[in-house]
């Protein structure tokens, strides 16, 4: 996955509260909902402390800040600190923190100091994108014949089999979908396809679906032969894949956004399970 970028970020805050507006439309819960049903966990006063760091690229402006965002107005109580890297851990574990948000080139983690937990921001991304998707009401309980993951007619298509598409995958089969998948590299549909009970995606079949999820760093890998009126497209990918004529041409809806959707998701894979 690309880089986030300081203009990826300009209009985060609107994007998260539309964005959960639309899973709730779509899966009936909200956000922080969906989020304590897929990971049975749920927030308990726990401080968050974000950490900026500079190595690699540098600190991405309004990064800290949009994490910040995301866990206020989730009503969970977090600051930033003033320090930066090593300084800034030292200052968190100091401050009393519970969890530590903090991010490099490489690497976007959550670490409960509490209860040991750590969760990557890749992994949980492509789980609660694909959760979204197996949650959506047009498509739960009656209208999926979970014991045939033979239907194509509900058939999911994957698009992306990388460090976020692959944990996405991994989920859906866990909800026993029926899966297509497709990848530039057909090496690693090869392998996916070995290992995975999932069908290769070919273009020349003509297949389309109601439900797609693409996590790629690329523009425009959804196509107009593959979308039906009214198909949910389930996104992490920066840029958005599918263009903004063919979401308008089909009625296509696009569940996207940056940061913070992938934020809640770690933040509830390291909270302490709960019962409701």
């Amino acid at each position: 996955m690309a880089l986030l970028t300081p203009d990826d970020l300009a209009d985060m805050t609107n994007a998260l509260i539309k964005n959960d507006c639309l899973i709730q439309e779509l899966t009936t819960y909200s956000l922080d909902g969906l989020c304590r049903k897929v990971y049975g966990t749920a927030p308990g006063n726990e401080m968050i402390a974000i950490v900026p760091v500079t190595a690699g690229n540098g600190i991405i402006g309004s990064f800290s800040e949009s994490l910040l965002f995301t866990v206020k107005h989730f009503g969970m109580n977090g600051f930033i600190t003033e320090n930066t890297d090593v300084a800034g851990y030292y200052e968190a574990v100091t401050a009393g923190a519970d969890i530590v948000l903090m991010a490099d080139d490489l690497a976007y983690i959550a670490h409960n100091l509490r209860n040991g937990k750590i969760a990557h921001n890749q992994v949980c991304t492509g789980r609660i994108y694909a959760e979204i998707l197996c949650h959506a009401a047009d498509f739960a309980d009656g209208d999926i014949d979970n014991d045939n993951i033979d239907n194509d007619e509900n058939a999911l298509l994957v698009i992306g089999l990388g460090k976020v598409g692959t944990p996405a995958l991994e989920t859906f089969l866990n909800e026993k979908q029926n899966i297509y998948v497709f990848d530039v590299d057909s090496k690693r549909v090869d392998e996916i396809v070995l290992h995975y009970p999932v069908k290769k995606y070919d273009p020349k079949d003509g297949k389309t679906f109601s439900r797609i999820f693409e996590a790629t760093p690329c523009a425009d890998t959804i196509s107009e032969s593959v979308l039906r009126e009214n198909s949910v497209v389930s996104t992490p990918g920066i840029p958005c894949g599918i263009s903004g004529e063919l979401i308008e041409k089909y009625s296509v809806r696009v569940v996207l956004e940056p940061l913070g959707i992938g934020t809640l998701s770690m933040l509830y894979a390291v909270f302490d399970f709960r019962v409701a």
